[in-house]
């Protein structure tokens, strides 16, 4: 059939008093073209077959999943393989006069399914990590890295096909050649190389995964993607800081993900007490601290625990430092505990307690360690405010004061 058709433009071209080489040639370079035409409307023909049957029936399936071949193309980039296959098997009978022409548009062809079985496999890949990404454990172990790397890979072996089909030398050879320059290849793609030892380091040792808020230099904000060379974090303020993967395994980072998932979001703060007012309380400052519900029972219980000390060892009770006396600091220290104790924002299975630190020059530090059971930061930092407004505010009703400096 097509050596029919040849003959009929042969002698279209003859009648038009074209040479005889001249008419043959352009006879088979229309028929040549002929093929890539068919190719291309078989191409469009099947696009629209897989539209209306397949896409449709996938559609209708109660599976999600298989929606991500139509949504990567898997089948439309299927149906680019049509017109190489015509041309590759009908080019001889085509151009039978030509063999030159015939092995340069052999390599072309040959190229153009190289680039086109890649593009298949890159579709394919794209759609198990997204199919992965649908599954909760992509939150636990992102695999952005590894798909980068078998892509580049996929790129790799397509271009050192082309260029084996190109230079006319076996595949061998070609990677022989490139050992030469492997020390230079690798200086090239010394980041790509750290940053895939980097991913895979991280997701082993499950030192990051997407969601989580870590600190690093001047990125402080949740990650957002992990791939193959960066780090991609949104901040506490919107913006976008990338980071080098392999730098997160090189350099020491924060992640806040262990207080994301316990049980509360610490509070570790101090306010200082101005030495000047600490003090041996009186009875007179007893009567007025019992006034305060949170500590009444304290100081009662502790009274009657000091009287049974000093009577039992026969202390001189008539001088403040002998026996055991009670501070305006120490039942400060009971009331912040109670008030802790009675904030329901606050989560009281773990930590909590109101301690002493070091003196310094600026008073008596006075630390409140307690987690809050709100994690968000906002709420977070609002119980904070609260409860350091309270205590600061409650000091002077225990005749203290908070250091400030003039």
């Amino acid at each position: 059939m097509i050596e029919k058709y040849i003959e009929i433009l042969n002698g279209i071209g003859e009648s038009m008093h074209f040479g005889a080489t001249t008419s043959l040639a352009i006879a088979e370079g229309i028929a040549v073209a002929t093929l890539i035409v068919i190719g291309l409307l078989l191409y469009f023909l099947a696009r629209f077959i897989i539209s209306k049957t397949i896409n449709v029936l996938i559609k209708k399936t109660p599976s999600k999943y298989d929606d991500l071949l139509i949504k990567n193309k898997v089948f439309v980039r299927i149906c680019l393989l049509i017109p190489a296959i015509l041309v590759k098997y009908y080019l001889k009978d085509a151009m039978p006069d030509f063999p030159g022409a015939v092995a340069i548009i052999t390599k072309i062809t040959k190229i153009y399914e190289i680039t086109v079985y890649a593009s298949i496999l890159m579709a394919l890949v794209n759609t198990a990590h997204e199919l992965y990404n649908s599954f909760e454990t992509s939150k636990l172990k992102p695999i952005e890295g590894l798909v980068q790397v078998i892509k580049g890979i996929i790129i790799a072996i397509s271009v050192l096909l082309i260029t084996t089909f190109l230079l006319g030398k076996s595949l061998y050879s070609i990677i022989i050649g490139l050992g030469t320059i492997s020390a230079v290849l690798m200086l090239i793609f010394q980041d790509s190389i750290k940053g895939f030892v980097g991913s895979i380091q991280l997701s082993i040792n499950d030192m990051l995964r997407i969601g989580d808020w870590i600190a690093v230099g001047n990125a402080d904000g949740t990650v957002q993607e992990i791939n193959l060379t960066t780090v991609k974090v949104q901040n506490w303020d919107n913006t976008i800081t990338t980071i080098p993967t392999y730098q997160l395994v090189s350099s020491p980072f924060t992640n806040w993900r262990g207080m994301s998932e316990s049980g509360g979001r610490r509070i570790a703060r101090s306010i200082n007490i101005d030495v000047n007012t600490i003090r041996y309380c009186t009875p007179e400052m007893l009567e007025k601290y019992k006034q305060y519900s949170l500590v009444k029972d304290y100081i009662t219980q502790r009274e009657e625990e000091i009287q049974e000390y000093n009577k039992a060892n026969n202390i001189d009770t008539s001088q403040v430092l002998n026996g055991r006396q009670q501070t305006n600091l120490g039942i400060f220290r009971a009331y912040i505990k109670a008030y802790l104790n009675n904030n329901p924002k606050l989560n009281h299975n773990l930590t909590m307690m109101v301690r002493q630190l070091q003196p310094t020059e600026f008073g008596v530090p006075l630390q409140i360690y307690a987690f809050s059971s709100d994690k968000q930061w906002v709420n977070y930092e609002e119980i904070q405010s609260d409860i350091f407004d309270h205590i600061i505010s409650a000091a002077t009703m225990f005749d203290l004061k908070i250091y400030q400096k003039h």
